[in-house]
């Protein structure tokens, strides 16, 4: 399983790494990978777009784009190839850029499970964003006890399925 870890950058004080930071451990925990986009910063750029691409805003818009045309096909392959679920989370900051709208919408029509963490009241969350999770969470913690629950369920399946030595069916 590998969760895509998706929410504010640009507009977040620590480019949305603490939270990030945070939450990886306990999935690595459940034996899930993490893709980190905020940690990922080299992605499929050179050096230079590395090092200059954020003063292109302003600078030089064309070359800006360009730049920001390849992120988000790094990110966008990453949750339509790789990703088994996308964990979002959604406050002020992520409100104000349009990345984290993007993969949300992009996984829902995908049909990858968004799990979203309010990081602000839910009556201030835009209906488009709540229509694109799957579950809504008003933290961290509850987002872990679900996870928890859906490793142990698919933990005692497989092992069910492993002492009997095949899958038992059932028809509707």
């Amino acid at each position: 399983m590998l969760a895509y870890l998706s929410g504010s950058i640009e507009y977040s004080p620590d480019y949305g790494k603490s939270w990030r930071a945070d939450i990886t451990p306990f999935l690595r925990e459940l034996a899930h990978s993490v893709y980190d986009p905020a940690l990922d910063e080299k992605k499929n750029l050179d050096d230079t777009e590395v090092r200059e691409f954020r003063q292109w805003k302003a600078a030089d818009l064309p070359r800006f784009q360009k730049t920001l045309r390849k992120i988000i096909a790094w990110d966008l392959d990453w949750i339509e190839h790789k990703s088994d679920y996308v964990i979002c989370f959604w406050d002020e900051a992520a409100a104000r850029g349009a990345g984290t709208q993007g993969e949300l919408t992009y996984a829902h029509r995908l049909g990858i499970p968004v799990y979203l963490v309010l990081g602000m009241p839910q009556g201030k969350v835009s209906g488009w964003i709540l229509g694109c999770a799957t579950e809504v969470f008003e933290n961290f913690s509850d987002l872990k006890a679900y996870l928890r629950s859906q490793h142990e369920a698919k933990s005692v399946e497989v092992a069910a399925v492993n002492a009997v030595g095949f899958e038992l069916r059932t028809e509707n």
